[in-house]
């Protein structure tokens, strides 16, 4: 064989003489196999994985890009066989568990901030409290934004902004919200990408989204400053709409038999893309102006799962099931549960109830090809259109999260907005018996 026949033919090392670089070339793949197979390696192996339990979170930026990379190959040590026999299997295995832990094994938000999962639960469903707010180093740039037409915020927002400039004298890769639910959403839509820490002072009408309290700004905004907040991960949802992506013809779009869509109608490349966007709360199907019944079908993974005969239907984060989805009749679903829900807005059926699905599908709606009229979509309240024949509207969950600062942790605050604005499970209580003796259960 080649590899024998150069292994032959070259001189051997000297007794006592080192391994040199000419010997390493002509190894045989035989014996480094081997190598790699001996009980030295396996050991070696095993320290470096009990290592990996007991270390800090992994490094984000550049050295997290280095440990991604592919090692570069070496004489097997102590120092490379735990750098290229564990990180990378680590990250594949966070790969892998996708959708049981969040988006993103570390979630960045720019070069300067990041959010660290708990290094102990990489296979198993992270804990939410571990997720927290670091600053590498100080960064740069702020974004106050401030709810529009509502003269009475210019003041609070001038005086938080001076006291940015002048008492700190820094400012961060951070977002600061002054005003309502809506004022959180339109900071969140100018970010289609990685989206930075974002801080929410309720100064609006409900604030379900905001949990901080402007008269202690001061104390708040530095307390976030120094590290160490406790963040919530808003899922989004990615939400494209493709013009003429479906045959226009006068048969059925899917297959009648099994319920399954033919590949040639569904190609994305079929039609035009002709809006993509990130969403915090809902997708909305409606029946726009029309008197008639809105005829939509609905698929998942490209299997026609229902047609929703209503109203309408909505497609909403966990983040927005307590908006529209709410008063629709759904459950109302923690922000970190990667989830999305599928509501129907006043079905023409008695056994029309909302659904959770899991993070990981894709959804696409389209008309029915017997529909009598076609049907209106909006986003998060926004950019409204119609939707004809022949369109589709692809929806799957987003990589890029919005990382929503808590004021005290994500399950506290969550639970206070629900009694505080919502007035959940809010009744008089039932008063005490004075007799413990039930008259009607005793003989008389």
């Amino acid at each position: 064989m080649e590899g024998v026949e150069d292994l032959e033919t070259q001189p051997s090392p000297k007794h006592g003489e080192k391994n040199s670089s000419l010997a390493e070339v002509v190894r045989s793949p035989r014996r480094k196999e081997r190598q790699g197979k001996s009980p030295r390696r396996r050991r070696e192996v095993k320290r470096s994985q009990r290592r990996l339990d007991d270390q800090e979170p992994l490094p984000c930026g550049r050295e997290r890009r280095r440990l991604l990379g592919q090692p570069e190959h070496r004489e097997p040590s102590a120092s490379m066989a735990e750098t290229s026999d564990t990180s990378p299997k680590t990250w594949d295995r966070c790969r892998r568990s996708h959708f049981l832990h969040g988006p993103y094994p570390a979630t960045h938000f720019g070069p300067k901030a990041c959010i660290l999962p708990n290094p102990t639960s990489v296979m198993h469903i992270q804990d939410p409290a571990s997720q927290r707010l670091t600053w590498n180093k100080s960064p740069v740039n702020v974004l106050v934004v401030r709810k529009v037409r509502d003269q009475s915020l210019l003041e609070p927002f001038k005086e938080l902004c001076k006291f940015l400039i002048e008492v700190l004298c820094i400012s961060h890769y951070l977002i600061i919200c002054l005003g309502g639910d809506g004022t959180l959403l339109y900071a969140s839509s100018l970010f289609q990408g990685s989206v930075p820490p974002v801080m929410a002072f309720h100064l609006g009408s409900l604030g379900f989204l905001m949990p901080f309290k402007f008269e202690t700004y001061k104390t708040e905004v530095a307390k976030v400053f120094e590290g160490n907040a406790a963040i919530t991960l808003r899922s989004r949802l990615k939400v494209k709409v493709v013009k003429d992506a479906l045959q226009r013809t006068g048969r059925s779009y899917g297959d009648e038999e099994n319920g399954t869509v033919a590949q040639a109608e569904t190609d994305g490349d079929a039609g035009k893309v002709t809006l993509q966007l990130q969403v915090l709360n809902e997708v909305v199907v409606d029946r726009g102006p029309s008197s008639y019944l809105s005829n939509v079908d609905l698929y998942l993974d490209g299997r026609l799962i229902t047609s929703v005969q209503g109203d309408g239907v909505i497609v909403s984060t966990p983040t927005g099931s307590t908006a529209y989805a709410a008063a629709a009749g759904a459950s109302m679903i923690h922000p970190n549960v990667p989830a999305i829900m599928i509501t129907p807005i006043c079905p023409h059926s008695l056994s029309f109830r909302p659904i959770v699905v899991p993070a990981g599908v894709e959804l696409m709606i389209t008309l029915s090809p017997d529909a009598r009229n076609t049907a209106w979509v909006s986003f998060d309240g926004r950019k409204r259109q119609e939707i004809q024949h022949g369109d589709s509207i692809k929806i799957t969950t987003s990589c890029y999260p919005v990382p929503s600062i808590c004021c005290h942790d994500l399950v506290y605050d969550w639970f206070e907005s629900l009694a505080e604005c919502l007035h959940w499970n809010v009744r008089k209580k039932q008063t005490q018996l004075t007799d413990i003796t039930d008259d009607s259960d005793t003989e008389t």
